[in-house]
């Protein structure tokens, strides 16, 4: 049986939040990519799907932000990815993983709130959509 690897962008001006599921349903908040251009970000992007042998891209997408919309649009266009390329609505995913965050000490900036957003998006993508795994 072959199981697809999934992984999940959340794609922000400052940094990109990666998550990946490589087994059942399970899904792991990876290290970010800090972003210092789109150029260098598209390419870390790039590096880290074919690092993991990635089938599928889910990429969180705000339905209630166009200008957003339209950035991380932009941002897809750049990567050089082969595989499949779905949208998750990603409304509300970063106040989710603020709460998920409250109490581990005083959080700094570093992107674990980006990375545990990625993980929502793909956890919400996984329930919407099982056919797909």
């Amino acid at each position: 049986m072959n199981i697809k690897k999934l992984a999940s962008i959340d794609v922000g001006l400052k940094r990109i939040g990666v998550a990946i599921c490589v087994a059942s349903n399970l899904v792991t908040p990876q290290s970010p990519i800090l972003r210092k251009n789109r150029n260098q970000a598209a390419r870390e992007v790039d590096e880290f799907l074919n690092s993991w042998e990635v089938d599928t891209l889910v990429v969180g997408l705000p339905k209630s932000n166009e200008e957003m919309q339209r950035r991380i649009n932009h941002f897809i266009t750049l990567l050089k990815f082969n595989g499949e390329i779905r949208f998750q609505n990603e409304d509300m995913s970063s106040v989710e993983a603020e709460d998920l965050m409250k109490g581990d000490m005083k959080y700094k900036r570093d992107g674990r709130i980006d990375s545990l957003a990625a993980k929502i998006i793909l956890e919400r993508y996984l329930i919407d959509s099982p056919q797909q795994q």
